[in-house]
């Protein structure tokens, strides 16, 4: 509850489909599409805070004019210091040029970041440190316009070391094994072979080297060179190209686990990996953004002419839905009815837990982010309240008086805001020794609104390690001295590691499989985990498309209610004088709740991909053996 997971990332790409100096006339400015771009990076900096990155292109620049513009940042508020940086340049430009302010020619020549092609990015990193070369968007630079390559993506690779010895068989010599890099490469591989095919295609229709290369840029297949190189990726991506000459692409992934929305109108093209960015910065209707379907990529060509073409062959669809319990902006409609949902199907358990006695049941979240889900238990629970009421109701109707029927009316679902959050304190939480009781100081608690006869029902977006809900809320919650404290996650357990993006790499930081390795030890079942181990050693050299996923049968043995009860009594203390349970969704009202977005790997270990049974295995071996690493 409350632990901090990261997530990688975001992208924005914004194409401007007119002249420049249409956008000065209709809006005022010829930096139309850069303040889009500003306003699409921070409604996305949710998804990505430890750096952000900017790109743009000038289309039809004469050779010796600068047409890349690019920055980066991983300052502690990357977004604003990214614009900060265009803003004080362009200033600095106008000033000195005063004679630039209507001359929007001038302006496009002289100015940097003024383009007609943008792509930005927010990230969270997963991979090494947050060093400025780790900082999308990526530029693999060349003398030839069309060879100019910028990528920027949503990604994580399961087979980063496969893709990268692939290059080296290639004759290669990448500059480091990052998923980014290596995937840039391989594209800019096929995009250097295909343009040395078309290369020798003008020659033999005798255009000069010079009169080549505009045609070589118009005649450049970006699906073709998209399908060449996407043959081996195994992962979850939604990654963004630029050229340096104007073209423009975004792929997904062929099971869609990884998300991006566009829309485009006859002045704009836009993409992003949240729909309801598009819907606030172009104010456009929700029917009017659409997703990039699996395996499939929106190219943008130079002269404006937008096509989707299927690179991959879909397959089945994966999308995350930790997307839609977690990461993605809640004010998306769609999302925001699934969290509702999520809430309103946990209730059921809930009033198991609490013997159905809401009359003396307090209801409240932590933290924000779970607000959504929040409102959904609530309203379930009033329309038990009210169906209670209905039977009352029918049962007495011949001795109801006006007073007993006021005090029943009167009855009502009991909410509070019990825990608000003083972030401030995050950052003097250093040493060792005193961070546990700072930790437990993380939220101050309402006092005065609890009873000691009263059920504390706490609902979350998911527990995942399970750290700050041991050292600090459960502690908190229980100063109000309140009968029962029920931990309700709107997620199921979180049992298996991400390797597609969301920062859960190792097995032992999840406290799910933590109690399902404790209730092996109680009930003599260790020699399952020796077991494990051996299968998963054994498929080590195993095509990924030939591994299996062993790791299930740690949890085979028990019911989820089991774990659920085994990680309720890891989380509480012996100083915790409340009853603690908790209550976890199931993974079939979580399919319920979020019809699209059935990706479930890290509740069920059924991976999307064959290079997820890999890395589970991997992650398993690493605990086994002791080793502190990644698995992917």
């Amino acid at each position: 509850m409350s632990d901090a997971l990261k997530h990688e990332c975001g992208i924005a790409l914004v194409r401007l489909l007119k002249p420049l100096e249409y956008y000065k006339e209709k809006y005022g400015t010829a930096f139309y599409g850069v303040q889009k771009m500003y306003l699409m990076m921070e409604k996305q900096h949710n998804r990505g805070q430890d750096g952000a990155g900017f790109a743009s292109i000038k289309l039809d620049v004469e050779p010796g004019q600068r047409y890349i513009s690019r920055v980066r940042s991983n300052h502690a508020q990357p977004i604003q210091d990214v614009f900060k940086q265009i803003n004080e340049r362009i200033n600095e430009e106008m000033t000195l040029h005063p004679e630039y302010a209507n001359d929007v020619a001038k302006q496009k020549e002289n100015i940097p970041y003024i383009g007609e092609l943008f792509l930005g990015h927010v990230r969270y990193g997963t991979f090494g440190k947050n060093s400025i070369e780790s900082v999308h968007p990526f530029l693999r630079q060349s003398n030839w316009m069309h060879r100019n390559l910028i990528l920027a993506g949503n990604f994580n690779m399961t087979n980063v070391k496969e893709l990268f010895e692939n290059l080296v068989e290639l004759g290669q010599h990448p500059k480091e094994m990052a998923d980014t890099v290596t995937v840039m490469e391989k594209i800019g591989h096929f995009l250097d072979k295909e343009v040395m095919s078309l290369y020798q295609d003008c020659k033999q229709e005798g255009y000069s080297k010079r009169e080549a290369s505009p045609v070589i840029a118009d005649r450049l297949d970006i699906g073709k060179i998209l399908m060449r190189s996407a043959k081996n990726l195994d992962g979850g991506y939604a990654m963004a190209g630029l050229l340096g000459h104007g073209d423009a692409f975004v792929f997904r992934d062929p099971a869609g686990i990884r998300p991006a929305y566009f829309y485009q109108d006859e002045e704009v093209v836009v993409v992003a990996s949240e729909r309801p960015v598009i819907q606030t910065v172009f104010n456009v209707p929700f029917e009017s953004v659409q997703e990039i379907e699996p395996g499939n990529a929106l190219i943008i060509k130079k002269d404006g002419k937008v096509s989707m073409e299927e690179i991959l062959t879909p397959t089945v669809k994966k999308a995350c839905s930790f997307e839609r319990i977690y990461f993605s902006r809640g004010s998306d409609a769609e999302i925001y009815q699934e969290r509702k949902n999520l809430g309103r199907l946990i209730l059921p358990a809930v009033l198991n837990a609490i013997d159905s006695d809401t009359d003396n049941t307090v209801f409240s979240y932590i933290p924000n982010t779970a607000e959504t889900s929040f409102y959904g238990l609530v309203e379930a629970a009033q329309d038990f309240l009210n169906q209670r009421k209905n039977n009352y109701i029918i049962a007495n109707r011949n001795t109801l008086t006006a007073d007993t029927l006021q005090e029943l009316l009167a009855v009502k679902i009991r909410t509070e805001k019990v825990a608000i959050k003083d972030a401030k304190l995050r950052t003097f939480i250093t040493e060792d020794s005193s961070r546990d009781d700072l930790v437990a100081h993380v939220y101050d608690v309402t006092y005065g609104v609890i009873k000691p006869t009263d059920n504390l029902v706490i609902i979350d977006d998911s527990i995942v390690r399970g750290t700050t809900l041991k050292m600090s809320i459960i502690k908190m919650m229980d100063r109000l001295n309140p009968k029962r404290i029920v931990i309700v996650s709107s997620a199921p357990q979180i049992r298996f590691p991400d390797c597609y993006g969301i920062d859960m790499a190792k097995l032992e930081g999840l406290v799910a499989f933590r109690a399902a390795l404790e209730l092996l030890k109680e009930r003599n079942l260790y020699h399952i985990v020796d077991e494990v181990y051996a299968k998963c050693k054994a498929q080590e050299n195993f095509l990924d498309s030939d591994v299996v996923n062993y790791v299930t049968a740690i949890y085979a043995p028990f019911e989820p209610q089991e774990v659920s009860d085994k990680i309720a009594e890891m989380l509480s203390s012996p100083e915790i004088n409340a009853e603690v349970k908790i209550i976890f969704q199931t993974v079939e009202d979580l399919h319920i709740a979020c019809p699209k977005n059935l990706g479930d790997w890290y509740f069920t270990g059924d991976y999307p991909t064959p290079g997820g049974n890999r890395v589970v295995n991997r992650a398993f071996m690493n605990f086994y053996e002791g080793k502190d690493a990644r698995a992917y």
